[in-house]
């Protein structure tokens, strides 16, 4: 074992520029996992600069100055923040109260619609059976309330971390967009001059994140708006909110589409019964998915790298386990970088033997 080991480190690691980039890579995870509750400001501050920075760019390229775009993206960007702060975060809050109060009339009805099914159908499923499921439901949504509730108390507690969150964090990004090349310039004198290989890495990736994350935004909002609209003229309940989570759910690939289905057909078949409206509205929410699959995801990432659906779920998995949303969030591109690296490594082996 040890000497495949040894073959290994050797055949991927004798050019000093793989052990550079290894040691960076090494060395970046280690910091975001030890330290990223506490820089988890600086953290996001700088996944929103670098959003931010690409239409900061583009106006830098029409010849505006870079002082005037980076003041007219953050104003902007501050604007939009607000709007959503202040339009859709208490429209979401109120329709969360208002689903706590109706829980009880919800409960009521999805039990007497099961107890018909054993009338309904007598030889698919017995009565016991349909109990079974009652308490099983009537303990999750039990449990469900107590995670919200504590998540509640818990956003009480924190609220001094979000007024420092509302504060510091636009701050940052303002000095990152404005300061970019300061700030890079003192970030990469500190690193080896050897580091070509790294430096290849992290051209591909850039490439892969900044198109990842801006089509991601986009997605968000065009699933999410569409969605809401569909919502809005079926009459749904909830739609602010269940809009919302559909648009949110596009940042779990498969994962986020399916657990989402769940809610919207609840509260649709609730209110809507299992007539033509409720098929109508599942039509509906079907084909937003559909064209969000099929059509808004391959244009909007045209640019990214074709990831096996395994990869991608496995990724999922795995670096939200280790760092949560912004893991999640994450995800594609943090594969893409594991990808973007196995290539580098295989194209200086076969430069190596080349020279050799």
């Amino acid at each position: 074992m040890s000497r495949l080991f040894l073959r290994w480190f050797r055949r991927n690691f004798s050019n000093p520029q793989a052990v550079i980039l290894a040691v960076l890579l090494i060395a970046g995870f280690l910091t975001i996992y030890f330290m990223g509750k506490i820089l988890m400001p600086l953290l996001v501050a700088t996944v929103l600069a670098y959003l931010l920075e690409w239409a900061v760019s583009a106006m830098v390229k029409k010849r505006i100055p870079r002082l005037i775009s980076v003041i007219t993206v953050f104003i902007s960007f501050c604007t939009i923040s607000l709007a959503i702060i202040v339009g859709i975060i208490p429209l979401v809050g109120h329709q969360i109260e208002s689903l706590f109060t109706d829980l009880p009339n919800m409960a009521a009805n999805i039990h007497a619609k099961l107890l018909e099914i054993p009338e309904k159908y007598p030889e698919l499923v017995t009565k016991e059976q349909i109990e079974l499921v009652i308490q099983q439901l009537g303990s999750g949504l039990t449990n469900m309330g107590d995670l919200l509730v504590s998540a509640s108390l818990a956003s009480f507690k924190n609220i001094v971390t979000i007024m420092i969150y509302m504060i510091l964090v636009p701050l940052l990004i303002f000095f990152f967009l404005k300061d970019k090349q300061t700030i890079l310039h003192w970030f990469t004198r500190w690193l080896p001059d050897d580091r070509q290989l790294s430096m290849r890495v992290w051209k591909e990736l850039d490439v892969q994140i900044g198109n990842y994350v801006r089509g991601k935004v986009v997605e968000i909002f065009v699933v999410g708006g569409v969605t809401y609209v569909s919502f809005v003229i079926f009459g749904l309940n909830y739609s602010v909110l269940l809009a919302v989570l559909v648009g949110l759910s596009v940042l779990v690939p498969y994962i986020g589409a399916t657990l989402v289905t769940i809610p919207v057909a609840l509260v649709g078949l609730i209110q809507f019964g299992g007539g033509d409206t409720f098929m109508y509205l599942m039509v509906s929410y079907l084909i937003i998915q559909a064209i969000d699959g099929n059509l808004l995801v391959p244009l909007l990432f045209s640019e990214t790298n074709n990831l096996h659906p395994v990869a991608i779920i496995a990724a999922v998995l795995f670096f939200g386990g280790i760092w949560g949303f912004w893991g999640v969030f994450f995800a594609i591109p943090l594969a893409t970088l594991v990808v973007a690296v196995t290539d580098a490594l295989d194209d200086s082996q076969v430069a190596d033997a080349e020279e050799t």
